[in-house]
Parts: C-alpha cells; sequence; structure tokens
C-alpha cells in the first residue's frame, strides 16, 4: 500500500488573499504531520485563510482528521468561536474551507461532524468567492 501525500501550495490574491494546499494521495498516520507542517508554515508566513482541496485524496484516516482538526484551530480564531451566538445556527469557519472532497473522504468528514463547523465546496469559483 502506498502511503504517499503530496501537497503543493498556490496563492491567491482574489477575490481576497488566501492560500490554497492542494492535496492528492492518501492523508493517514504516516503523513499526517506533513500536512499539519505545511498548513503551520502558511499560517506562519501570514496566511490567514486557507482553502484545503482534497479533489485527489483516495482516502483519510483518523490521524487525517486530527490535522484537519488541528488546522481548523489553527485558522480559526478562538475568541470569535466563545463569541459565537448561534440563534439556532451551526458555527461555520470563515477562514479555512474545503474543496472537492472524493465522496469516500467526504463521507468519512461528515461522519466525523467537521462538515458542521467546516464548509466544503465541489464549484472551485463558488469557494473562491466565499472568502469574500
Amino acid at each position: 500500500m502506498n502511503n504517499t501525500l503530496t501537497i503543493t501550495s498556490t496563492q491567491r490574491a482574489e477575490p481576497v488573499t488566501l492560500t490554497i494546499l492542494h492535496l492528492a494521495g492518501r492523508v493517514d498516520s504516516a503523513n499526517e504531520s506533513q500536512l499539519r507542517e505545511q498548513a503551520e508554515q502558511a499560517h506562519a508566513d501570514g496566511a490567514r485563510r486557507l482553502l484545503l482541496d482534497l479533489g485527489e485524496v483516495n482516502y483519510i484516516s483518523s490521524a487525517g482528521l486530527r490535522a484537519i482538526h488541528i488546522i481548523f484551530k489553527l485558522f480559526t480564531p478562538a475568541a470569535e468561536v466563545q463569541a459565537w451566538h448561534p440563534g439556532g445556527d451551526v458555527y461555520k469557519t470563515p477562514y479555512f474551507k474545503i474543496y472537492c472532497p472524493s465522496p469516500q473522504v467526504y463521507g468519512v468528514l461528515n461522519l466525523a461532524g467537521f462538515l458542521h463547523n467546516i464548509p466544503f465546496y465541489t464549484d472551485l469559483q463558488e469557494a473562491l468567492d466565499s472568502f469574500k
């Protein structure tokens, strides 16, 4: 079994400045630190909005979910979450979003409850526009 994860990063200036991490392969215990470190480096370099492209991810384990949780916390100010007064709405982070998860990965993210707080998109332009 190939545990390879490839991550490439692109920067967008429009509609707002954001970083896109494009993932390909598997996200599991063998490489989840690679994903975490890439996101942490983007944040250290000044990125405050992140789009995680999962279009080419064919498997995600609990370790991958842990990495996504850490990234969510990194890019979503805790004070904003604590100040949230939903009035029936669930908090959705405006800073960290997911693009194009495969059906298998979508199922895992949904089952784990991640999609309650992390918006996901299947259309790239819609995902980019959502950061306005």
